[in-house]
């Protein structure tokens, strides 16, 4: 079983990186380069998906709509989609997932869409990053730290997508 995801999440995100780099963006577009209903910080485009999945399963929604499950690389990113979740979330709602994971070896975290892991904000003072947990990562609604989480479970997600180049 364990192979089997992290076998998911190696295709996962192969298929994450392709996606990024060959998908043709035909949404309408706003004013900020974001398809209509995504949310722009810097050179990214963000939107919040209320319906729960577990990740794999949201990253590839992400992929159909041109992006993948978020990467967070700085404390403004993570405070940003901390508070576009406290805006959208749910009142039952306490975790979305970020695409942090270490399904391919237990503490070696990746991100899903494949950039490198510069950046974290674990739950340090409550024993994060869990070593005998599944291996992805959420983000909590509560104090927007970072928690271990088993893959299984079903939160809502932000997908993230890179700003619409239309010079071309």
């Amino acid at each position: 079983m364990a192979f089997a995801l992290r076998l998911v999440f190696l295709l996962c995100a192969i298929c994450g990186l392709f996606t990024k780099v060959s998908s043709l963006h035909k949404e309408e577009v706003k004013d900020n380069n974001c398809p209509k209903g995504w949310t722009r910080l810097d050179c990214h485009c963000y939107i919040y998906q209320r319906n729960p999945r577990m990740l794999a399963d949201a990253e590839s929604i992400c992929n159909i709509l041109g992006g993948n499950v978020m990467s967070i690389h700085n404390s403004l990113e993570n405070v940003f989609v901390h508070e576009l979740f406290k805006r959208e979330a749910a009142l039952n709602d306490t975790a979305v997932w970020t695409g942090l994971h270490d399904t391919l070896e237990n503490n070696e975290f990746l991100w899903i869409d494949g950039v490198e892991f510069d950046f974290s904000a674990f739950d340090t003072a409550n024993g994060e990053p869990n070593a005998t947990a599944s291996g992805c990562v959420s983000l909590a609604l509560d104090d927007g730290l970072w928690d271990t989480e088993d893959c299984s479970t079903e939160y809502p997600y932000i997908c993230l997508m890179d700003v619409m180049d239309h010079s071309h």
